[in-house]
């Protein structure tokens, strides 16, 4: 850190484990992050950055390749040993209180791999465009998070009968530094808060999460919107009503209840809430870009997910869509993950071609090969991922 700063850091030895110093915080984000220099910075007030296709490769994705989203600035004073998580709300019956210590000895410990996607990925095709980050292909991940069942501990605190939803509460501070303003502060129904797979993590990847990732403790739901995993999560709520915290409401992570035209403006309670993401899928090798012998085969691969889904088949085409040949594909090492499909191509004749992906999903359904409906924020955005190759 003093070789990045440029000096000396006084008084370094007293830095809390994983802090990171301000200064670094206008330094490179690729090096302050530990991110692949390939990744590209969409923001950095907040910090947001996305992979490109071919860095989400890995079955298990490493942390520098794994996408940052944040509506406020990332906590810069955190100590694991003086950690605590509250469970309240109108419809917990003990208010409890829990260290970190706490969790990890009282409740059995679980780890699945997960998928978690920015509800806005694949915002940049939208037309009418729609206002934040825009994103292209590469705001998904599926890394494998260690935890407790948040299930455990609601149950531990006692849900009350009335219960209908849970919301988060979390330690990063909002954009103005105003203490009485949250970032960001959202939730889901008790069905997915009590599903075996939403996990109270402590654990990414078999070590500590990284610190933008939500350390010491987060909320992981995959499948949803990746907004619903909050991090650095010390207050759960348990509600008896839809949970109203910050862009719970209006536009908010929210589509239009009915499909509209592109440019509607469409009124906040014709909005419904996002929950399962739909299908999709991503091509990781090779490379958009590619040059390739006629004389030799090309093996594509790469990811497709489903939400709550599970994919039933991934298929491909080399002529726009016109016809599709079937990829194999590989069962989810657990419900929510990503699963691995691949493919063997022979190309006729040299030139020009976009290889596309499609996948369908366990209830029949298919990516669109353009984009879907518009909507005012440029949510869920599932169209076939494309990637172009030369062969020579």
């Amino acid at each position: 850190m003093a070789l990045l700063i440029g000096t000396d850091i006084v008084f370094g030895s007293n830095m809390p484990e994983d802090y990171v110093p301000l200064a670094l915080h206008e330094n490179d984000p690729f090096t302050m992050f530990k991110k692949n220099k390939d990744m590209v910075l969409l923001n950095d007030r907040p910090w947001n950055m996305e992979a490109q296709a071919h860095l989400l490769d890995d079955d298990i994705t490493p942390n520098s390749c794994m996408f940052i989203r944040n509506n406020g600035h990332v906590p810069e004073k955190i100590n694991p040993y003086t950690w605590k998580l509250t469970i309240d709300g109108e419809s917990v019956k003990h208010k409890k209180t829990y260290s970190l210590a706490d969790l990890k000895s009282k409740f059995k410990q679980h780890t699945y791999q997960l998928t978690l996607e920015c509800g806005g990925n694949g915002r940049s095709e939208f037309d009418p465009p729609a206002k934040g980050n825009q994103w292209t292909i590469g705001a998904v991940h599926c890394a494998q998070w260690t935890g407790v069942r948040l299930k455990d501990v609601l149950e531990d605190a006692g849900i009350k009968s009335d219960a209908v939803y849970i919301g988060y509460h979390a330690v990063d501070e909002h954009l103005s530094y105003d203490p009485n303003k949250e970032p960001i502060s959202r939730g889901c129904p008790m069905s997915k808060a009590l599903m075996d797979e939403t996990l109270l993590a402590f654990r990414m990847n078999g070590k500590d999460i990284p610190l933008v990732h939500g350390y010491p403790l987060r909320l992981v739901a995959g499948g949803w919107p990746a907004s619903v995993s909050g991090k650095w999560v010390n207050r759960i709520s348990i509600r008896n009503k839809v949970h109203d915290g910050t862009k719970m409401k209006g536009s908010a992570y929210r589509i239009p209840c009915k499909p509209v035209a592109p440019g509607t403006k469409v009124k906040d309670e014709d909005m419904c809430i996002i929950e399962s993401m739909p299908v999709k899928s991503l091509i990781t090798y090779p490379r958009s870009g590619a040059m390739f012998n006629l004389s030799k085969a090309l093996t594509i691969r790469g990811h497709a997910w489903a939400g709550e889904l599970e994919v039933s088949s991934v298929e491909y085409s080399i002529d726009f869509g016109s016809t599709w040949k079937s990829c194999t594909l590989k069962k989810p090492v657990n419900r929510l993950a990503w699963q691995r499909f691949s493919a063997t191509i022979r190309f006729s004749q040299t030139g020009y071609y976009e290889i596309w992906a499609k996948a369908t999903d366990s209830q029949g359904k298919s990516q669109p090969m353009l984009l879907p409906g518009w909507n005012p924020k440029g949510y869920l955005n599932n169209a076939c991922h494309r990637i172009a190759v030369k062969v020579k």
